[in-house]
C-alpha cells in the first residue's frame, strides 16, 4: 500500500532472513531491503541471501532485478 502511495523509493526492512522474505518485499514494491539482525545469526546472511534471489531470476529469466519491482501489486 505505501509503495502505490508515492513515488518516493521504498527500502524494506524487517525480518528479512531469506531471499523468499526479501523477494516478497521488492515484489511488494520495495527497490531495495535491508538485511540487520539476520547478519547476528549469520555473517554470510546477506550474500546467501543474494545468491538466493540470484538463482530465482535465473530460474524464471529475469535479466534485471527491476522487473520485480511492485509486481505482487493488486
Amino acid at each position: 500500500q505505501v509503495a502505490q502511495a508515492t513515488s518516493v523509493p521504498i527500502v524494506g526492512i524487517g525480518g528479512i532472513t531469506t531471499a523468499d522474505d526479501a523477494l516478497e518485499f521488492i515484489m511488494a514494491g520495495a527497490h531495495a531491503v535491508e538485511i540487520g539482525t539476520a547478519n547476528f545469526r549469520n555473517p554470510g546472511a546477506a550474500l546467501d541471501i543474494l545468491d538466493g534471489i540470484t538463482s530465482y531470476m535465473e530460474r524464471e529469466n529475469i535479466k534485471d532485478l527491476s522487473q520485480l519491482v511492485g509486481i505482487a501489486r493488486v
